[in-house]
């Protein structure tokens, strides 16, 4: 199940142990990774211009992740992105899919409903 492995995914989530078995599953399907602890982090990294997708934490301490979509936006540098939260109703799931997620992903989601949203911003690997 690989996928584009030029491409850098940004894990932003303010949970440690998210991050890391994000960093472990992407890694494992043969992507680059960076993970940050927040969108304020991520606006200050170098990441910043060379991720092309974000999987993003929807309620962090902080920015959310839907204020840092809008944030990129303002700034001229909007990126695909995928949401992920434990706190997902119809209503903030409406709210993600009009700013423009590729996925709004219910946690705990499946390996394989994360990978294949990727896919659909990165292509297929080699």
């Amino acid at each position: 199940m690989q996928v584009n492995a030029r491409a850098l995914v940004t894990v932003v989530d303010d949970d440690e142990s998210l991050r890391r078995s994000v960093e472990n599953l992407l890694s494992s399907v043969g992507m680059e990774v960076a993970t940050l602890a927040s969108a304020e982090a991520f606006l200050t990294s170098s990441s910043l211009d060379e991720t092309r997708c974000l999987v993003l934490d929807l309620r962090m301490e902080g920015m959310s992740g839907l204020e840092l979509v809008a944030r990129l936006a303002a700034l001229g540098k909007p990126i695909p992105f995928i949401l992920l939260t434990a706190h997902g109703d119809q209503d903030v799931r409406q709210q993600a899919l009009k700013a423009g997620a590729i996925a709004f992903l219910t946690k705990p989601f499946r390996a394989d409903d994360l990978v294949n949203a990727l896919r659909t911003v990165l292509g297929p690997g080699p």
